[in-house]
């Protein structure tokens, strides 16, 4: 393919997802499409500043975000939450999940095969449940979510009435039982 000027290849650079956020007590399975720029550049997973991932996940149990990464993951997983992206690679301009395509999907069938306490499948915005949707079937045992985006680029719905849509994961997991693993710091 020709583009650009004097007729140089414009292709965007490939993106690669991170191993997922997973422990054998897992209930529900957030999923992403493919880490950004920023979470690229430091390796975690929602680092923007403005994406609203992190104060949402502990919003939803009545705590604030903590700053250091670590304590973010064992938070995560102590409330019986993994995170993964549908995509392993992809090719896509900056941020834009608009923009991704000639991507390849992780192995999220063997990750819940792996994984048998999962009941949940949440999607991160309509474009992680698009691009499921596009690389595997549903499963019928499995419960599924389409949550608004916490990306800084869907600003349309503010922090609050986003908290009130993703409430549904901490119902689900309230529903399911088992409490949360204490966790100390």
């Amino acid at each position: 393919m020709r583009g650009g000027p004097g007729g140089s290849a414009s292709a965007a650079p490939a993106k690669r997802s991170f191993p997922p956020v997973v422990d054998a007590q897992a209930r529900v399975l957030v999923l992403g499409t493919l880490p950004g720029e920023e979470s690229l550049r430091r390796g975690e997973y929602y680092a923007h500043p403005r994406n609203l991932f992190w104060p949402i996940i502990f919003g939803l149990f009545g705590e604030r975000a903590a700053l250091d990464y670590a304590e973010r993951l064992a938070f995560l997983t102590a409330h019986r939450i993994a995170a993964w992206d549908v995509c392993e690679i992809g090719e896509r301009e900056r941020s834009a999940d608009s923009k991704i395509r000639l991507e390849r999907p992780n192995a999220i069938d063997r990750l819940l095969d792996q994984y048998p306490l999962i009941r949940v499948v949440a999607f991160n915005g309509m474009t992680a449940r698009r691009l499921y949707d596009r690389h595997f079937a549903r499963r019928a045992t499995l419960t599924y979510f389409a949550l608004p985006s916490t990306s800084p680029a869907h600003a349309t719905i503010g922090f609050s009435a986003k908290l009130a849509r993703w409430t549904a994961l901490r119902d689900v997991l309230d529903a399911l039982g088992d409490s949360p693993r204490v966790i100390s710091g």
